[in-house]
């Protein structure tokens, strides 16, 4: 699939590989455990496996997984962990370490437990448990202050799922400091015991001396036994730098740590989790790599680091400069898991780029924003392999990220593709969304498109508005609609009164004075419109049909417009409905109605914003519905498993239709509708 070019590796310090103990990478690149969202009743089964597979064969060094992996039964499973505190795990283990020695990688597990973080109504609903009963924000647990029972019988847990572990031939685990049990009894802000497992650092140390003796006790020395370790819990938290430094230097001398894989901050708020531990779009990349650099000098073990490493310039810097041993590239590789791959073969141009949009930690994980196949190894290759049937000539209109990828996937399979897009650029929606402040990432997910379909030598045509009679006259064999849709204003009365929420990111409205915007979606066209009133001077009222802000988004995204409407000074009114918009003294008169208590309000403003979406732009695909050998209709049932579609007995094209010229959804579904479809032509 790839042809390594030897100078390549032999020069470029990510490609070197790396060794502790008995185990030697084949590379400094890796990627960190995370829970992925496809283990079954908490066991890594085919999917999940593959999942990780597909970077194996991508040429990744190491691959960690079972983000969270619960050790004990009062560690429940909340956010889809694995539980490494059965034996029915270790034949699954088995499996999945011979698949990936198979393919040259390196496999640990991350064995944890959550502590307070964890959720006393989850699993078997028993007590969260903790050094001491001190609240979690995030997960809302208070929890019990464990005796000396708990603690030892929670040490023997530990040692018995790193067991389980190396009996499933795995490389090597490592436990979870930072937010989790042992990171709650070394914090002071989380330990407040006064017997010998609090107060000093030292007695704040005991608890995990305890668990890495016992676990070393249970593997012995063959076996490699990290920890992911906060370097730092910055403005947050109570740990500094320098005593991070000084308990990892009592871990080290005790024997039981091999490596660290360090992290930066805490977890214990979701604003602290996405601004300092998990940063996404909006955020510096690679933020962490000094400070983790200074605690790798400090502390002379291996250190292995992930937080926002989205890009091989930043991890070749970091590791080049000795700030870290592996680059963990997580969420790049759920991107593109065949970045090494690509790299040591010199196409490292064609490397589909990270932009950081968090869907990957959102319900849905592990799907990627602009990787339909992540999480999906089961039914798409993440390398489309070429048609084996006759080249067809495929006719894509519209250059959204729909019609982008559908262009690309048809031409990756051999086809003759023509690519339509009727305005001065491609993109679509996506350029509308990365107007705002923190937004501007997204056009990544263009770029990279339309330079694999120039690669690949499609016909691209911009300015191109395309009729029926006009597609028709390319005599078609496969015709894709990607034509997107347009806004929805859908009011009692005085929609026509209102601006879109498209006409002030496009900049084809100003705003001045009062400004209402009314959000009917909670996806990020409303706050970019937001943001974008107050950069014009005007004074911003946000009413949403929602509970809370940005509903639909991730927690990431949430956060980041929670944060920005608090510097900008907007209070949002939830749950409330724009029902009505009419003229009043040269202004416009908005009526509301709480969803909650039912109550009608109006409001005099300058300016309506609206945002609900957007309804098909659908015209010119019903125009060619009767020239179609299939009337227009993509069978769903062929479409979930990317089969072939029936044609039927009609002469004519096949013709599809798909991302918002068939619904108003997000750039994922658009793009995984356009895999789903070109994939098996």
């Amino acid at each position: 699939m790839y042809d390594f070019d030897p100078a390549i590796v032999a020069r470029d310090p990510l490609l070197q590989p790396f060794s502790i103990k008995h185990v030697t990478f084949r590379n400094r690149i890796m990627s960190t455990s995370h829970a992925c969202g496809l283990e079954v009743n908490g066991m890594p089964e085919e999917a999940y496996q593959r999942y990780h597979e597909e970077k194996a064969k991508g040429g990744v060094g190491l691959s960690m997984f079972g983000g969270s992996s619960n050790v004990d039964i009062d560690s429940p499973n909340i956010f889809r962990q694995l539980n490494v505190g059965t034996d029915a795990i270790i034949p699954h283990l088995q499996r999945f370490s011979a698949r990936m020695h198979g393919r040259g990688a390196a496999l640990m597990c991350q064995i944890t437990h959550l502590g307070r973080r964890g959720d006393p109504y989850g699993g078997d609903r028993l007590p969260t448990i903790a050094p001491s009963p001190v609240r979690e924000t995030a997960h809302r647990s208070i929890p019990k202050e464990m005796d000396e029972h708990d603690i030892d019988r929670v040490v023997r847990a530990y040692a018995a799922a790193a067991r389980r572990c190396k009996e499933g031939g795995l490389d090597g685990i490592e436990t979870l400091a930072g937010g989790h049990l042992i990171g709650q009894f070394l914090s002071p802000a989380t330990n407040r015991r006064t017997d010998r497992f609090g107060g000093s650092l030292e007695n704040r140390c005991r608890f995990a001396l305890m668990v890495h003796d016992a676990i070393r006790k249970a593997v012995g020395d063959d076996f490699l036994v990290g920890m992911r370790f906060v370097v730092d819990e910055g403005p947050d938290g109570a740990l500094r730098f320098d005593e991070c430094v000084r308990i990892a230097l009592v871990l080290k001398e005790a024997g039981g740590i091999d490596f660290f894989n360090a992290i930066y901050g805490t977890m214990d708020t979701l604003a602290a989790l996405t601004v300092y531990n998990m940063p996404g779009m909006g955020s510096p990349l690679a933020p962490w790599v000094e400070p983790v650099g200074a605690f790798r000098r400090e502390v002379g073990l291996p250190v292995f680091h992930a937080a926002r490493i989205a890009d091989l310039a930043s991890a070749r810097f970091a590791v080049r400069e000795g700030k870290l041993d592996m680059a963990g590239m997580t969420r790049a590789q759920i991107a593109d898991p065949h970045i090494v791959a690509k790299l040591a073969s010199g196409r490292e141009e064609e490397i589909r780029p990270c932009v950081g949009a968090t869907h990957c930690q959102s319900q849905h994980r592990p799907s990627c924003l602009h990787n339909p196949a992540t999480g999906r190894e089961l039914t798409f290759s993440h390398v489309v392999a070429k048609t084996r049937g006759p080249a067809r000539r495929v006719v894509v209109i519209g250059g959204g990220p729909a019609g982008l990828e559908a262009a690309r996937v048809s031409a990756e399979r051999g086809h003759d593709v023509s690519l339509y897009e009727a305005a001065s650029e491609f993109g679509g929606q996506v350029l509308i969304g990365a107007t705002g402040s923190w937004r501007r990432d997204l056009k990544g997910i263009v770029e990279w498109r339309v330079a694999e379909l120039q690669r690949l030598g499609a016909t691209l045509r911009t300015d191109a508005y395309m009729e029926g009679e006009d597609i028709a006259a390319l005599n078609p064999d496969v015709v894709i609609m990607a034509t997107g849709g347009l806004p929805l204003a859908d009011l009692e009365r005085g929609a026509e009164l209102c601006t879109t929420t498209w006409d002030v990111l496009t900049g084809q409205a100003a705003l001045s004075g009062e400004v209402l915007v009314f959000d009917g979606t909670g996806r990020h066209p409303g706050p970019l419109a937001a943001e974008r009133a107050i950069g014009m001077g005007a004074r911003v009222e946000y009413v949403s049909i929602d509970a809370q802000l940005a509903e639909e988004l991730t927690y990431a995204e949430r956060t980041r417009w929670k944060r920005l409407f608090l510097r900008f000074g907007i209070r949002p009114v939830p749950e409330t409905r724009l029902v009505a918009v009419r003229r009043q003294d040269n202004r416009l008169l908005a009526t509301l109605a709480s969803d909650v208590s039912g109550e009608v309000s109006t409001r005099l403003v300058d300016h309506v914003v609206i945002e609900q979406g957007t309804i098909p732009l659908d015209e010119v695909y019903r125009d060619l519905r009767s020239r179609s050998a299939n009337d227009g209709v993509s069978d769903l049932a062929a479409m979930v498993r990317a089969a072939p579609q029936p044609r039927g007995d009609r002469e004519g094209f096949e013709l599809h239709r798909i991302g918002d010229a068939v619904a108003s959804r997000n750039i994922h579904s658009a793009m995984l509708d356009a895999l789903r479809i070109c994939s098996a032509l």
